[in-house]
């Protein structure tokens, strides 16, 4: 489906949004990601490929609209140690392209199965995860003037721009990051999940009475071992006074 919209839309009238670069860096994933992102960039790009996208019918008329529905199989992993979407997953990706005036905005939402384990009882788990996304493909050729100015906040060249390549765009980088970002940092197979016994590692869902003896203090096991010395002897004195005396009955005959 293609569609007009205003003409006069720019990428400079959009509300800003964080970077991605700040807001990835410190994540266990952004090292990679970042590097497959620049590696994909400078690639050329196969228009068969499964996450290559054409523009060619927007025709660069700002404000021309089209809207796309693709299922495809994720090229490779994208998660942490702990949970993600494992490679061959089946990925269902829902976007629109607009055409502004610097360029092409991408916005859309992918829908992928999470797998991975619960980091309290490391039981396996599966669920399914969404993702917003929006991205900005500039023209080769095009103005800086129209541009988005940068934020007081945000640091001069931290938001790496993306471009078309002819009339293409790989979208997986940008899956990428939206993916790994949206994952819980400490995924739990459910909120209250006991975890693991920390003494033998007996999972406390399974076992709920499940417990130990108090362990004791090496500083204090002989002192504890001499109570114990000292009870037993008090008991074994009171069971002597408590004993009943002899009766007559027993005593010795006279002779």
């Amino acid at each position: 489906m293609l569609a007009l919209r205003s003409p006069h839309l720019s990428w400079s009238r959009l509300p800003a949004r964080p970077s991605s670069r700040a807001v990835v860096r410190g994540f266990i994933a952004a090292g990679p990601a970042i590097v497959r992102k620049q590696t994909a960039l400078n690639a050329p790009l196969d228009r068969r490929a499964p996450l290559v996208f054409d523009t060619r019918e927007l025709g660069r008329r700002p404000g021309a609209l089209k809207r796309l529905a693709r299922t495809v199989e994720a090229p490779d992993d994208f998660g942490t140690d702990v949970i993600g979407v494992r490679r061959g997953a089946e990925l269902r990706v829902e976007l629109r392209m607009e055409s502004v005036m610097e360029g092409v905005l991408v916005t859309g939402t992918v829908h992928a199965p999470l797998t991975g384990e619960c980091v309290r009882c490391l039981e396996p788990l599966a669920r399914e995860a969404s993702a917003d996304f929006q991205e900005m493909f500039s023209y080769p050729d095009s103005d800086s003037s129209f541009r988005r100015p940068a934020e007081p906040d945000e640091e001069e060249g931290d938001e790496e721009a993306l471009f078309l390549q002819g009339d293409l765009f790989d979208l997986e980088p940008v899956l990428r990051d939206a993916v790994v970002l949206s994952l819980p940092l400490q995924p739990v197979c459910r909120e209250d999940c006991p975890g693991l016994c920390p003494d033998c590692g007996t999972p406390l869902a399974q076992d709920p009475d499940h417990g130990h003896e108090e362990p004791v203090d090496i500083r204090w096991a002989a002192l504890q071992e001499f109570a114990g010395r000292t009870r037993s002897d008090e008991s074994a004195g009171q069971d002597k006074q408590e004993k009943p005396p002899r009766g007559s009955e027993d005593d010795p005959q006279e002779k």
